[in-house]
């Protein structure tokens, strides 16, 4: 399967492609070989960069925090939103998370798929984005 030209990318894969404990190391960091290989750009938002860098923080410790700042960040697309969308990821959260586990995160992440990223792939490990519809590569 070709990658396409444009993915997001979501807290579960960064963490995995750069923690080799992680159960989805593996597949992450094939994923991002292959992508840089084709030149695949790696889209996200501000707020899934703060989620991984207090994710590596937490889990980890604060070097890897800074790898990832120092490492990664600088190669990625980071979209920007406004309210417009943000209203709507809370209403998105407000209906579905009442009975799904739902981080608001996500919520906002799936706004942005769905209206200013015309439903790009996703490159995630994170169950929420195929419960939502989005496209999730394997």
């Amino acid at each position: 399967m070709a990658l396409p030209p444009l993915v997001f990318c979501d807290t579960s894969f960064f963490y995995a492609c750069l923690d080799p404990r992680d159960r989805n190391h593996a597949r992450a960091h094939a994923l991002a070989t292959e992508a840089a290989s084709v030149g695949t750009t790696f889209c996200t938002t501000w707020d899934i960069v703060s989620e991984t860098v207090t994710l590596f923080r937490y889990r980890l410790n604060y070097r890897a925090a800074l790898a990832f700042l120092h490492d990664v960040k600088p190669g990625l697309q980071i979209v920007s939103y406004g309210d417009r969308l943000r209203d709507e990821a809370e209403r998105i959260f407000r209906s579905y998370a009442r009975d799904h586990r739902l981080s608001f995160c996500d919520a906002l992440s799936f706004v942005m798929v769905t209206t200013l990223l015309d439903h790009v792939p996703c490159f995630t490990f994170d169950e929420d984005f195929r419960r939502l519809g989005l496209t999730v590569l394997p």
